[in-house]
């Protein structure tokens, strides 16, 4: 899949395009209650959408929840651009928001079958499985940088921040 853009999104257009993703994936594919996939949280959460030149493809949304924790959440790619590291690309593009911030920590709630995707990118297990909206999941969280007074800090698996 050539030329996708991942980006925030901004306008009505592209928030309708994310509703709508995410309807197909987590209702129709797997379904989860509309209720418990759209938690009114939604407003308060930077939205990102994944495209084509012809059409939307994915989504994931990232919540604050505080100064140095985020959460990525709903990340949803439609069946047509699977198998194109589409997810990856969306993940890739949400650390680097969420390190913009300087944000230490990133977790998420990771549907079982998609851990390794989240392990690749640098996420470890924390706990044991459980069950959220239906669907098994693990909670993972990735370390950006130690929180230390003299901001030598440790990027990752010794990656370094992006200038």
């Amino acid at each position: 899949m050539d030329n996708v853009v991942i980006k925030i999104a901004t306008s009505p257009e592209e928030l309708r395009a994310i509703r709508i993703i995410r309807e197909s994936v987590f209702q129709k594919e797997q379904g989860v209650d509309p209720a418990s996939d759209f938690d009114g949280l939604d407003e308060i959460c930077q939205q990102l959408i994944a495209c084509t030149s012809s059409e939307y493809i994915g989504t994931a949304r990232i919540r604050y929840l505080n100064d140095k924790t985020a959460k990525i959440e709903r990340l949803a790619v439609l069946p047509i651009a699977r198998g194109h590291n589409i997810g990856k690309q969306i993940m890739e593009k949400a650390l680097k928001i969420i390190a913009d911030r300087d944000i230490s920590q990133v977790e998420l709630h990771a549907q079982e079958y998609i851990k390794s995707l989240h392990e690749k990118l640098g996420f470890q297990e924390q706990g044991e499985i459980f069950e959220e909206a239906g669907i098994r999941h693990v909670r993972m969280i990735k370390k950006l940088k130690n929180d230390d007074k003299e901001g030598t800090g440790n990027y990752g698996h010794g990656e370094l921040p992006e200038n």
